[in-house]
């Protein structure tokens, strides 16, 4: 069944498979160097181009929560949230937690008010869960992103059941998917799906993982008319004065907490 959600056409997600397909060596990686010695110098860029950045941020726009709390897995120096989110941060009607990889990058993330709200974590190693940063506190989320980095993740399953548990009821998960990717890093099956498949194995996470309501919601650069003008590769499809030969390609897999 396909729909139009927040000015993006999203599909529903249909499983495959009845249980767990994927075996240990689907989420091996080319580099297992500890994740914290690669991600140890900060890089204060984007990874995805401003086109996509600003498409990103209107569907989050629509699609987050203005008051609670988000969880912003794998974060950086930046999150793309809309202006609107960062209000609510500053009206103190939303906090913005956050786990990554290199301390001097989150520290310059505006969203988050202050160290006490992010940690560094690496994900790919025990126990697997966003909160260990937050040890009893009991902190639980009315919404979660992950912005290009779902697919570096070892142990996916094990991190989409803990989300799903620090998860409140009815909250959304948005983990966002591009073509871009340190392929050393990325898992291995990974490397060898073409786009549409990739966003069925992100499905695979949600939906193995106990997620509900799972969508595939395209944010790939459209016309005017709502016509997509890229391939899934994010070439342009037409010769245009207005547009340049390529637009990175993006999508959003999500997917709701209903027990």
């Amino acid at each position: 069944m396909a729909s139009v959600t927040l000015g993006f056409p999203a599909k529903t997600y249909r499983p495959k498979y009845d249980k767990w397909p994927y075996k240990s060596s689907d989420f091996q990686r080319y580099d297992e160097v500890d994740d914290c010695v690669f991600y140890q110098q900060a890089r204060l860029v984007t990874h995805i181009d401003d086109p996509s950045i600003a498409r990103l941020t209107q569907y989050y726009d629509g699609a987050l929560p203005k008051s609670g709390k988000i969880m912003d897995m794998c974060t950086s120096w930046k999150s793309f949230f809309p202006p609107c989110i960062e209000e609510a941060v500053q009206k103190k009607e939303l906090e913005v937690f956050g786990v990554g990889l290199n301390a001097e990058e989150m520290a310059l993330n505006g969203v988050f008010k202050g160290p006490d709200h992010w940690r560094v974590m690496d994900l790919n190693k025990p126990p697997h869960d966003v909160r260990a940063g937050w040890e009893g506190k009991g902190l639980k989320f009315d919404a979660v992103t992950c912005v290009v980095s779902i697919d570096y993740l070892n142990k996916p399953l094990e991190v989409c059941r803990n989300l799903l548990k620090a998860t409140n009821e009815g909250g959304k998960i948005h983990l966002v998917i591009s073509n871009r990717c340190f392929p050393k890093k990325v898992v291995m099956r990974w490397m060898m799906l073409d786009e549409a498949s990739r966003l069925e194995f992100v499905g695979d996470y949600l939906h193995f993982s106990g997620w509900k309501d799972i969508e595939i919601v395209d944010l790939c650069a459209r016309d005017e008319h709502g016509k997509r003008v890229t391939d899934d590769e994010g070439t342009v499809l037409f010769d245009s004065p207005k547009l340049a030969s390529h637009l990175d390609p993006l999508w959003v897999v999500r997917a709701t907490k209903q027990t």
